[in-house]
């Protein structure tokens, strides 16, 4: 019987141990993901545009596949490659994000050039339509959002593990990442999976409202969505940039390259010298991410210049762009 009592009294102080590595664990990935909230916003407010000109059906499927595509970018992708890198070649880890800023940068001016060449986007769109079919295009958006998701969330899980204690155990410090991906995952692409379906609630209410003021807010919702979608558009686009041009500044800021950043803080500080002291906080924080979107425009110009000389030299090999 003393037996048995000391095995239950061990497996509670067993159950003990583990209960308070669960709660380790959740403590430590709420307190990181805190410190990745601007990667965060930046994710939701890029991903909206990958479901516009599908049909109402198609948007929460679309929402799902991203969303699925991000845990694997994170859990599976993302997660080991941050603890070897940390543990093993943490110098690595700077060039790299540096290639993912590149990449955003890319992306966003890419963007702003289809917008300036709105025929040429449009002709390139009803190609890959005609040629590859609804279907198609859709996984071709599906593609490019994951690949933007995975530079975003390669961001985010970097700066999740920075926000860690580094005299955390192994175990406690995978839990926390795995964890803190998972809750960013959920967050981001509920938010978007609400944003997208906005206008058929609005539409909902609007015909089967039985308050007057129910009906009204139903048809205001539903003129606003295509402002609303428009706004994330622009936002995400100057979100990939800024992020990006922030990666790379930073980058070179770790591999022995002040100069860039020490500009940027120089100006940002200036700037917020002539506000009053409740402002100098946001106003250095503006000037700060406004330089980091030049650099970032600036760099993603050059890739984007680059990348159409090469689709000109051999066409046909570059493939049409998302």
């Amino acid at each position: 019987m003393s037996g048995l009592l000391a095995l239950l009294d061990d497996v509670a102080a067993i159950a003990k141990v583990a209960a308070s590595s669960v709660d380790d664990v959740v403590g430590q990935a709420v307190k990181a993901s805190s410190k990745a909230a601007g990667a965060v916003i930046d994710d939701a407010a890029v991903t909206p545009k990958y479901v516009q000109g599908f049909s109402a059906a198609r948007e929460l499927p679309i929402v799902w596949k991203i969303a699925r595509g991000s845990l694997f970018n994170k859990l599976v992708l993302l997660l080991p490659v941050a603890l070897l890198l940390a543990a093993f070649a943490p110098g690595l880890i700077s060039p790299l994000l540096m290639l993912g800023g590149g990449y955003l940068c890319f992306e966003g001016a890419e963007k702003i050039w289809h917008v300036l060449s709105p025929a040429h986007h449009d002709v390139e769109e009803q190609v890959q339509k005609k040629t590859h079919g609804e279907i198609g295009l859709e996984e071709q958006k599906v593609s490019g959002a994951i690949k933007t998701d995975f530079i975003l969330s390669a961001e985010i899980m970097t700066i999740t593990l920075s926000a860690l204690p580094p005299e955390l155990d192994f175990w406690i410090e995978a839990g926390a990442l795995a964890v803190a991906g998972v809750l960013i995952t959920l967050v981001v692409y509920g938010a978007v999976a609400v944003i997208v379906k906005a206008d058929d609630l609005g539409l909902l209410m609007a015909s089967s409202g039985r308050l007057g003021l129910t009906r009204w807010l139903g048809r205001m919702i539903v003129r606003g969505m295509p402002f609303l979608l428009k706004l994330l558009t622009i936002v995400g686009t100057a979100a990939m940039i800024w992020v990006g041009g922030s990666i790379i500044v930073h980058g070179l800021h770790d591999l022995g390259w002040h100069w860039p950043y020490e500009a940027i803080h120089h100006v940002a500080v200036a700037a917020a010298a002539g506000v009053s002291a409740g402002w100098q906080s946001a106003v250095e924080w503006l000037v700060t991410a406004a330089l980091d979107g030049v650099v970032g425009l600036a760099c993603g110009a050059v890739i984007v210049t680059v990348w159409s000389g090469l689709r000109d030299l051999f066409p046909g090999r570059g493939g049409a762009t998302h």
